[in-house]
């Protein structure tokens, strides 16, 4: 695989610090521009991060010398430094699609982690692992941005990464009703930042319900006459909640599958046992060996223990068993600011230039 130079737009926030982590020594990527707010623009990327450093590994070394460009004003000169860019900007969602398609248009690719174009319908939204067939609309969306190489892809939400993908390799699932327990990090915030949480809940995360009922839908959905036709089943229904975590959101997950479809215990164990998605397949540098993993005993997966599973890549699932008003109930665990952010744009990234799309 040739070696890509990529960009980091939105380099001095919480996920753009772990993109910095995760390609400081990636095998086929190299960062060769950062961008920002204006007001950060000028500035190297040491002198920056020197007091906004969040994560407890340190800022990579080889990267504190680059020069921190304007994210709207240097568009130009960031495409002309890289083959694609990755965004993780902290915008208002208007002002990140006109952003997001101003790179595209400029000829360079966009894997966002930001939630601003997740329901175009010509852009695709991709877990690697579950719908990589969907990177097929993007033609469609090139001739509709009047590009060659340009285009923009985005995540899913972070939460829905752990429950969706237990679900998602079984037929019939009909009704889903999930309660998820969310880190602080998924809103860009530490203890020591976010001091109130300190032995604390709280039981409302904006937008973040209507979110995780809605995106799995287009998960689930199919690539038909340029755009990504979004599923009706299975329906879900979400409650989301704040909880004193640092890292890794956790879900608690009742399911009910259409009449004569509910699959035995034992098929599903198996199924997850033996789950390959298309980066398994590729053997693609970022993606888990064992993408679902199940524990069998009682009192797992726990979030400490579990969350960094594979490099954080992994889903973590637990406490199978019947349900008295649904057919099954379990529980899910991922790192949501690896695979459900930062990492998980990187698997993309590696899908799409495996592809052939970048």
């Amino acid at each position: 695989m040739k070696n890509y130079r990529v960009g980091i737009i939105g380099a001095t926030g919480m996920v753009g610090q772990r993109f910095a982590l995760l390609l400081e020594n990636h095998p086929w990527f190299t960062v060769t521009a950062l961008a920002a707010s204006a007001r950060s623009a000028g500035k190297t990327y040491g002198d920056l991060m020197e007091s906004r450093w969040m994560l407890e590994k340190p800022c990579p070394e080889k990267m504190k010398d680059l020069m921190v460009y304007d994210a709207t004003a240097d568009i130009a000169k960031v495409a002309g430094l890289v083959d694609f860019v990755f965004c993780a900007v902290d915008m208002p969602k208007d002002e990140t699609r006109a952003l997001e398609d101003a790179y595209a248009k400029a000829e360079c690719p966009v894997v966002s982690s930001n939630s601003a174009h997740r329901w175009t319908p010509d852009v695709p939204m991709i877990v690697p692992e579950l719908n990589a067939k969907h990177a097929g609309v993007i033609p469609a969306q090139r001739k509709r941005l009047g590009t060659a190489r340009g285009f923009v892809t985005v995540k899913s939400n972070c939460s829905i990464q752990n429950y969706v993908p237990a679900l998602f390799p079984f037929p019939g699932v009909q009704d889903v009703l999930v309660c998820t327990y969310q880190a602080i990090s998924g809103a860009g915030k530490t203890f020591e930042t976010w001091p109130e949480m300190v032995d604390n809940i709280i039981p409302y995360i904006g937008g973040e319900e209507e979110k995780s009922e809605k995106e799995p839908g287009k998960i689930y959905g199919w690539v038909e006459d340029g755009i990504i036709k979004t599923a009706d089943l299975p329906n879900f229904t979400a409650q989301c909640i704040r909880v004193p975590v640092s890292d890794g959101h956790f879900s608690a997950v009742f399911v009910r599958f259409a009449e004569g479809m509910k699959p035995s215990k034992e098929h599903i164990l198996n199924v997850w046992e033996n789950f390959q998605g298309e980066s398994q397949k590729l053997h693609l540098p970022s993606a888990p060996k064992q993408f679902l993993n199940y524990f069998a005993e009682d009192n797992m997966p726990q979030t400490k223990l579990c969350r960094d599973l594979e490099n954080g890549m992994a889903v973590s699932i637990g406490r199978l068993r019947e349900d008295s008003q649904y057919d099954y109930k379990f529980v899910c665990l991922s790192h949501n600011t690896l695979l459900g952010a930062a990492g998980g744009s990187v698997l993309t990234a590696e899908l799409l230039c495996a592809q052939g799309y970048i």
